[in-house]
């Protein structure tokens, strides 16, 4: 009898748990594409109610509550259905200035104080790499110069560290050294901005907005995504192309010294970096070569194109690739697709996808499916693409 009374409350929980688990997997915002269906699996005594609340220009919002069998509320979610939407593909190679938002830690040392010896001022700090410091003793920090300024100020008394880490705010506290130099550290390496060039993917007219890269730009020493302030979008030229080659992925090589500002830079994500196009003629963009975004059920394995720049002329070529595998449930990730480059030329001048390519649009049917993201080291004919959907519902987050 006890067995079978504990056999029936572990069966219970578990129940319990799936149906938790379901719930709490579910958004509260959802942006969905006109045409895109609403997918939820269905579960044993979840209902959905739907509603429409408020229309507007190019959204509509609706509303669906989950109850249990009907009766008990759940969760409330909101749907945003953009209208149809039409974009430019670019597909050319631009660069990018991005500053933080506070400093970010890359590095963490030794000092040497006044004395010479050598202090370990972060052991008992909570300080990590890959930390940004946004206060010290509730001042903001803006800059590497900013930071400096507070922490001599503190003549070597112990300071509050307001820090985001993954997300959260965390604080903590450390004591300055004093140097033989007269100065104050705290032993940590720190960066305030960061620099690079990309293929932007494609501009939407209506919002003067822009998105490129597919994927965000990380810290090289954290391997963290960067939280930006604020970011500059300029004008870059090719200089030269690395072949790719088996576990030696290629890369273009662009600069931007010299450039014109052509936009800011608003949000750096793991789909891409998106803001705002003000200098079109710059670009020399044609915005009469609009298409249609397609939706997942539109791609197809098959044949398709990439746009992009391979060499100093900065003009977009297209050029032939294959698409063999969709993962239509992904969206979790900027690996929406397998792709494989065909284009002969291609392959001869960059022997596939390099580095400086994440972000060519993808093209198939006359409609906007994606960008390029990613490429396997063991075969640079071969990487990733991402959905164009998750791309434009990023872009109007």
């Amino acid at each position: 009898m006890k067995k079978t009374k504990k056999l029936i409350a572990i069966i219970f929980l578990l129940i319990l748990y799936i149906y938790i688990s379901y719930i709490s997997l579910i958004p509260e915002n959802i942006i969905l594409l006109e045409g895109e269906r609403l997918n939820f699996k269905n579960i044993f005594g979840i209902e959905k109610v739907e509603t429409i609340k408020t229309v507007n220009d190019s959204s509509n919002i609706s509303n669906i509550e989950f109850k249990l069998f009907g009766k008990i509320p759940l969760k409330n979610v909101n749907i945003t259905t953009i209208d149809e939407i039409e974009v430019v593909p670019v597909g050319k190679i631009i660069g990018l200035k991005l500053y933080t938002h506070g400093v970010l830690v890359v590095g963490l040392s030794e000092i040497e104080d006044e004395n010479n010896n050598i202090i370990n001022s972060y052991k008992n700090s909570d300080i990590k790499e890959g930390d940004t410091i946004l206060k010290v003793n509730n001042e903001n920090i803006q800059d590497i110069e900013n930071l400096k300024e507070v922490i001599n100020k503190s003549n070597g008394k112990n300071i509050e560290l307001t820090l985001l880490r993954n997300g959260s705010i965390v604080t903590t506290s450390i004591m300055p050294v004093k140097t033989g130099f007269g100065s104050y550290k705290l032993g940590f390496w720190v960066k305030d901005a960061a620099t690079g060039v990309g293929t932007m993917t494609f501009y939407e007219p209506i919002s003067k907005s822009f998105a490129a890269l597919g994927h965000g730009i990380t810290d090289s020493d954290t391997e963290n995504l960067i939280h930006i302030e604020t970011g500059e979008l300029v004008t870059s030229r090719v200089i030269s192309i690395q072949k790719g080659e088996t576990e030696n992925p290629g890369e273009i090589r662009g600069t931007i010294l010299n450039q014109q500002t052509i936009g800011t830079v608003e949000n750096n994500s793991a789909f891409g970096i998106y803001g705002k196009l003000n200098n079109l003629t710059s670009l020399n963009l044609d915005v009469s070569k609009k298409m249609k975004v397609a939706l997942r059920d539109d791609i197809k394995v098959g044949d398709a194109k990439i746009l992009c720049t391979i060499d100093n002329s900065n003009v977009a070529k297209e050029y032939s690739i294959q698409i063999e595998k969709i993962y239509k449930d992904n969206d979790y990730n900027n690996k929406s697709m397998l792709i494989r480059v065909t284009d002969k030329e291609l392959l001869e001048k960059a022997g596939g996808i390099v580095r400086g390519l994440s972000g060519a649009p993808i093209i198939q049917n006359n409609k906007f499916v994606g960008a390029v993201t990613n490429v396997l080291v063991s075969n640079p004919q071969v990487g990733y693409g991402i959905f164009a959907d998750l791309m434009i519902k990023e872009m109007r987050k």
